[in-house]
């Protein structure tokens, strides 16, 4: 028997040490908060207000992202040819050159094309001695006008001969129809080209073509000017911005997309045209309110948050989320910019519960009032 009351009083002790050290524990439970005197803490076996994190509600840009893969092309490509058929006589380039509009790349052989000239200068020089000596005879009325009119049609049909021995010669050199980046030469002097030889490419890489495909579902959405950021393999992180300069007016109807073409700066050259990037196109730009994503809660199809009021009471405020990113959620509506949330310590909490602020509480009451930035926890 006194072995049965000595058991019984060791229980009961333990049971009273384990009742004190849940009234000491103020994170302990919250279910006898209302009972053990109220929002207060007051009255017998009263618990501390659970313990939270707070911040105020902000403003946020925020925009959709569309993903997809592309292919870049040079601003300006061409493979030069000749006009005619002749011999190469000169190549002016080298390799991977930089060249400006109308520098001369290659010259033909022109030596009858340069006698012709020649003799075509010769019959102008004559023709318009001629007309020249029988303006002035007829000026003192000493010619007739018949020879006069076959004088001035002579001077101009020397000038033409002139003219396309000129346009021949011209045919003769291969000009840099744009200023570029050269690809390998592919002609030697001695060379017979022929309209069909290809003896160079010239790439304007100072702008990046960047066509991608994007699925139909966004053809509403997607509008020239939208912000574009390209990366590619060989550069790491490094970001190419540009913008969407045209649409194309079709849709495949085979996989239910459109093109997108996009300009990008491509200053310093370093993107080459054929180059794989991967391109994040910027749309719906917009600031809105955010919250951080784990102080929202799901009660069966709705979303609440914990709002704050200035008794430090805990309410339960149903929000209207918009997009989430980044760990962060877009509030379309319940909240105004300023409200004070709970951002840490929502599982000890219900509606209409008073809270304790840990250090930075104070700090983010006052941020809350004034507009700027919680202070950071300590």
């Amino acid at each position: 028997m006194r072995y049965a009351i000595a058991v019984l009083l060791l229980l009961a002790v333990a049971a009273g040490g384990w009742w004190a050290f849940l009234r000491d524990d103020g994170t302990a439970s919250t279910e006898a908060g209302p009972q053990a005197g109220g929002p207060g803490g007051a009255g017998f076996g009263a618990q501390q207000p659970p313990l939270v994190v707070v911040a105020p509600v902000k403003r946020q840009p925020l925009y959709d992202v569309v993903e997809a893969l592309g292919t870049a092309q040079a601003n300006e490509s061409v493979t030069l040819t000749a006009k005619v058929t002749d011999t190469v006589r000169r190549v002016n380039f080298e390799d991977g050159d930089y060249v400006e509009a109308g520098e001369v790349l290659v010259e033909l052989t022109n030596q009858e094309e340069e006698a012709l000239l020649a003799e075509a200068r010769a019959n102008l020089d004559d023709a318009e001695k001629q007309l020249a000596r029988l303006e002035d005879l007829s000026a003192r009325g000493l010619a007739a006008l018949s020879e006069l009119d076959v004088a001035r049609s002579r001077a101009a049909a020397s000038e033409a001969r002139l003219n396309t021995v000129v346009a021949r010669l011209r045919d003769r050199l291969i000009l840099a129809p744009f200023s570029g980046v050269l690809g390998f030469r592919q002609v030697s002097p001695g060379t017979l080209l022929t309209t069909n030889t290809p003896i160079t490419t010239i790439d304007d890489i100072s702008t990046i073509k960047l066509d991608f495909t994007v699925p139909e579902v966004y053809l509403a959405s997607m509008r020239p000017g939208a912000r574009v950021v390209a990366r590619s393999v060989s550069y790491g992180d490094r970001e190419f911005e540009g913008v969407v300069r045209t649409i194309n007016s079709r849709v495949d109807p085979v996989t239910r997309a459109f093109t997108v073409r996009a300009h990008i700066a491509n200053d310093d050259g370093a993107l080459r045209p054929g180059m794989l990037l991967t391109a994040e196109v910027v749309m719906d730009e917009r600031v809105s309110l955010v919250v951080p994503e784990h102080a929202v809660f799901q009660i069966q199809d709705r979303a609440y948050v914990y709002r704050v009021d200035g008794e430090r009471i805990a309410y339960q405020q149903q929000i209207e989320m918009g997009v989430r990113r980044f760990g962060i959620v877009e509030v379309l509506g319940g909240l105004e910019e300023g409200d004070l949330i709970v951002v840490e310590g929502i599982i000890k909490l219900r509606d209409g519960v008073r809270v304790r602020f840990d250090g930075g509480g104070e700090a983010a009451i006052s941020d809350a009032e004034t507009g700027k930035e919680p202070a950071a926890r300590s």
